[in-house]
């Protein structure tokens, strides 16, 4: 590479610092004043620790492979009961996998049939070849899914975050679908659309900093994946602080859980991230929830989320007459790791408002 690219190079790392610099000071903070008290080969050793604490990650169910219509591989796990009613189809946020929805498969087992599955690039699934990644393309990833993990019999569809979005996806382009055999819909902490408008906690100016960068930095980040991932081990603790801040809320959240919400984010490689960020500012779900209208719903969001609002959720709500809304104190965006039991709790009082229960068989 000559100087003109080794500079342009340095440009874009210029801005990407910067972008980073805005989104991450609040974390930053925290983490500057962690430095001072705590050793780094201290620090090091407990995420270690952590990385070997509790049994997060480690539920494993039937593994299957569905074929998306672009010929990738999705990986998915059945929990199978045998008789069960229903199938409980759980979708992922960005930057998570399967293994996000922990807590409600282990008290989901062995009461109702359930499948998780790994989005495309995310997890144990292909990337396959299509980028950008757009939410329409995920709808379909998730019918590949249903119709090979679950083509038959009544279903319950649960999403949180980009996942909500994919079964809104889903339910705009296979209305017949949802018409057939949709049994029950359930949010979490996911969006409808106007994710534009988000400021992330963040002052007005910072927020449009961002919005102005941050598709180019995460472009030129995504061709020089290498390089960044380098940076990422490099700038742990900062990281760290990141997904703290911007995945929960309560000051009282097991430091194993938030280390195992950090493993999950950093496996997914950064041109992975590149490739499906320009597709959050064109969702519009809005049209998508018509076909969703009647069913037994739940919209679910930790009161104090920075990723997808509480007011995302009550808006998913107002779609959705009937709907039970429910927006949980004092948590962030990963309600289903922070306050597991409010989730499992209202996902069950769905599936029992839709007659599909595990105490209703």
């Amino acid at each position: 590479m000559g100087e003109a690219g080794g500079g342009g190079a340095l440009r874009r790392a210029g801005i990407a610092g910067a972008a980073i610099g805005v989104l991450a000071a609040g974390a930053a903070a925290g983490v500057a004043l962690e430095r001072l008290t705590v050793g780094r080969s201290v620090r090091q050793k407990a995420r270690l620790a952590l990385d070997s604490t509790g049994p997060y990650g480690t539920l494993r169910g039937t593994p299957g492979r569905a074929l998306a219509d672009d010929g990738t591989v999705l990986a998915y796990e059945t929990d199978e009961v045998p008789g069960s009613p229903v199938t409980v189809v759980f979708s992922h946020g960005f930057c998570l996998s399967q293994d996000s929805w922990h807590y409600q498969r282990a008290a989901l087992r062995g009461r109702v049939r359930t499948v998780f599955w790994d989005q495309r690039g995310h997890g144990r699934s292909e990337r396959g070849p299509e980028e950008p990644v757009t939410i329409d393309r995920l709808g379909r990833d998730l019918k590949a899914v249903v119709d090979a993990a679950a083509p038959e019999g009544p279903l319950v569809l649960v999403g949180h975050s980009m996942g909500g979005m994919t079964v809104m996806a889903l339910a705009g382009r296979y209305p017949e679908l949802v018409r057939d055999r949709v049994a029950a819909v359930a949010f979490v902490g996911t969006s409808a659309g106007r994710l534009e408008e988000v400021s992330y906690g963040l002052p007005p100016a910072g927020v449009q900093a961002v919005r102005k960068v941050l598709p180019g930095v995460l472009r030129a980040l995504g061709s020089q994946a290498a390089l960044v991932e380098r940076g990422r081990r490099a700038t742990a603790d900062l990281f760290a602080g990141l997904v703290k801040k911007y995945s929960f809320a309560s000051p009282d959240v097991d430091p194993a859980v938030v280390r195992f919400a950090e493993r999950m984010i950093e496996s997914v490689p950064v041109d992975v991230v590149a490739a499906f960020y320009p597709a959050f500012a064109a969702h519009d779900g809005l049209p998508a929830l018509g076909a969703l209208r009647g069913l037994p719903a739940l919209a679910l969001a930790g009161d104090l989320d920075l990723v997808t609002p509480a007011s995302h959720t009550e808006a998913i709500a107002a779609e959705l007459p009937g709907a039970e809304l429910l927006l949980v104190p004092g948590t962030g965006h990963l309600v289903m790791l922070e306050r597991p039991d409010a989730v499992t709790g209202a996902l069950t009082a769905l599936l029992a408002r839709a007659g599909e229960g595990p105490d209703n068989g």
